[in-house]
């Protein structure tokens, strides 16, 4: 009878009360934390669909085929579109992603492969300072370097296309040099070892293996450094400057859309704001259609 007591106490004793209460506890704890999630995501989302939806509503009217081709009217009169400035965005924004993307992958491939200790912290260290440097400080260096250069650098002494490339790759290339980085320490270790075990050397796998498995992540990168460049203004007021005419040369003042919307928005004249709406519909859609195109160059891909 004293052998069997311990389990009839144990039977007796009430735990299937505490582990009820407890797990439905943790599910109580768990669906309210979802919630709480779902609800700051669709805070979130708001601010991002409003302005769509804004920019969507107030520019929609203006487009047409003369946005694309003409030329933006003169103050007070009606008319014209941004198509020098359109041109002129698309030629700084390569300069800048011709000059950033090559420095910053390779820059991104000696950190993740050849580096490694306080020298690879340090440069990453530098490259978050970097990206958290203002567009201004941007725009104030490439004027220094090439607008009010001494003729030691191309298009020098005058207010260029060059000029606003190099302004946009020092904002481009800290974003590129991060997310490459992150992209190719993702890689499994265990891909680098196969490709070395048959006879591939250190070089032949980052460019035959492991660049290839990260490109998704690297274009992904670059598709976020291409959205930041496309929108600013303050680097492009000092070193591209602004035009009413198509672009002429790489060492001319070059429009773009983003200082037209800048000259445009303060306008008195009700055209020269429908033309600025107009103009960052167009800037959104950019910035959407290099994703969409970058996502479906990558869709195919198993990394």
């Amino acid at each position: 009878m004293s052998e069997n007591l311990p389990d009839k106490q144990a039977e007796d004793f009430p735990t299937h009360s505490f582990t009820r209460s407890y797990t439905s506890g943790r599910s109580l704890f768990g669906i309210i934390m979802t919630i709480l999630a779902g609800a700051c995501l669709v805070i979130a989302l708001i601010p991002l669909f409003a302005v769509i939806i804004y920019v969507i509503i107030k520019g929609f009217n203006r487009l047409n085929l003369d946005l694309f081709t003409e030329l933006p009217p003169a103050a007070g009169l009606s008319g014209g579109g941004v198509g020098n400035a359109i041109v002129g965005t698309l030629i700084v924004i390569a300069i800048g992603a011709l000059i950033s993307v090559p420095i910053g992958v390779l820059a991104a491939v000696y950190l993740s492969e050849f580096s490694s200790g306080p020298i690879a912290r340090w440069i990453r260290f530098a490259t978050n300072v970097l990206s958290g440097v203002p567009s201004i400080i941007a725009g104030i260096f490439a004027y220094g370097i090439i607008v009010l250069g001494a003729g030691f650098v191309p298009c020098s002494g005058s207010f260029s296309a060059l000029a606003g490339g190099v302004a946009l790759a020092v904002l481009m290339l800290p974003i590129i040099i991060r997310t490459t980085d992150e992209a190719l320490q993702i890689v499994p270790q265990d891909v680098r070892w196969a490709s070395v075990g048959v006879g591939a050397s250190e070089y032949q796998t980052v460019l035959r293996v492991v660049l290839p498995a990260a490109l998704p992540a690297i274009l992904t990168g670059t598709t976020l450094a291409v959205a930041r460049a496309a929108g600013e203004t303050a680097p492009l007021i000092f070193t591209a400057l602004f035009t009413f005419f198509w672009p002429s040369g790489l060492c001319q003042p070059t429009p773009s859309l983003a200082v037209l919307v800048y000259n445009f928005a303060t306008s008195p004249f009700s055209d020269q704001q429908e033309l600025a709406w107009a103009a960052s519909l167009l800037l959104v859609a950019l910035v959407l259609l290099t994703s969409v195109i970058s996502r479906w160059a990558t869709r195919k891909s198993i990394y």
